[in-house]
């Protein structure tokens, strides 16, 4: 049995196992990830999170996608991550630094749910993205495909942006898996649809890569907000409505991201070790 905890923020939910307290899953990781992120015949979530000790700094994040893929990086999965080194006791200081796929990221928790991330510099060119095409060219309010404009971003992980008028009208889970899989982006891409409210208030709509839609993506919701800014359409502090909740993202002026928003436990338990799955 492997024990875990239930996290979620804004909606964005994971099944988060301390490695540090209670051992390394010895099984296969990616047929535990899709086992325990299944929503009917395992605890559910959109992430299988490892706390682990750092090499380059005391913790590292490891996150895998419910089809098994490990992710660089997860913003929601990262607020969780600083709570929970919180509450098993890991973590007496308010600061903490935390290795990633995406690099080493400063944590600060901010009263008693709340976590703000210094997300790093958002890389805005093809090469740095994992994008086809001339590696230092950007891809910066450029076609898509007939219907569609996009632009690029990285945060560690690939996403692309595109801006709406109504995203209520987008049909998500149909364009959602064909923009992933977009011959642009070899290792797929996490997909953004916005529509700009005013300068400093955004609506998120996402198709994650390897998880589907969601109800939150922090990384996301940087790169979103990056986007706005380099195209000229907000300041460059927003605040984003997504489906589960409100983040706050700062895109500074030395091109790093700040992300600051809630992560909150719902409850523990034990899983198994993999089975197959009907």
């Amino acid at each position: 049995m492997i024990r875990f905890t239930k996290m979620q923020g804004i909606g964005n939910d994971f099944v988060m196992v301390d490695v540090i307290r209670d051992g390394a899953i010895s099984s296969d990781l990616p047929a535990v990830a899709r086992q325990v992120n299944d929503r009917r015949f395992g605890v559910g979530g959109d992430g299988l999170i490892l706390v682990e000790k750092g090499d380059s700094a005391p913790f590292r994040m490891r996150m895998f996608n419910p089809d098994g893929s490990e992710s660089e990086m997860c913003g929601n999965g990262i607020r969780c991550f600083a709570r929970l080194l919180q509450d098993h006791g890991h973590l007496t200081e308010e600061s903490v630094d935390v290795e990633t796929g995406a690099g080493i990221l400063g944590l600060n928790l901010v009263g008693s749910n709340r976590v703000r991330v210094d997300m790093g510099l958002a890389r805005l060119t093809r090469g740095e993205i994992g994008m086809a095409g001339p590696a230092d060219e950007k891809f910066i309010d450029q076609p898509v495909d007939s219907d569609y404009r996009g632009t690029a971003v990285s945060m560690g992980n690939p996403h692309l942006v595109i801006f709406v008028e109504d995203v209520s009208k987008i049909e998500l889970e149909t364009i959602g898996p064909k923009l992933e899989h977009h011959d642009a982006f070899p290792k797929r891409v996490n997909v953004h649809f916005i529509q700009v409210v005013d300068r400093r208030h955004l609506i998120q709509q996402t198709w994650e890569r390897g998880a589907g839609i969601t109800l939150a993506c922090g990384t996301g919701a940087c790169a979103s907000a990056v986007a706005a800014v380099v195209t000229g359409r907000t300041e460059r502090t927003v605040e984003i409505k997504l489906p589960g909740g409100l983040l706050e993202i700062e895109y500074l002026e030395d091109g790093r991201v700040v992300m600051t928003g809630p992560a909150e436990t719902v409850f523990e338990g034990e899983f198994a070790v993999p089975r197959a799955l009907p």
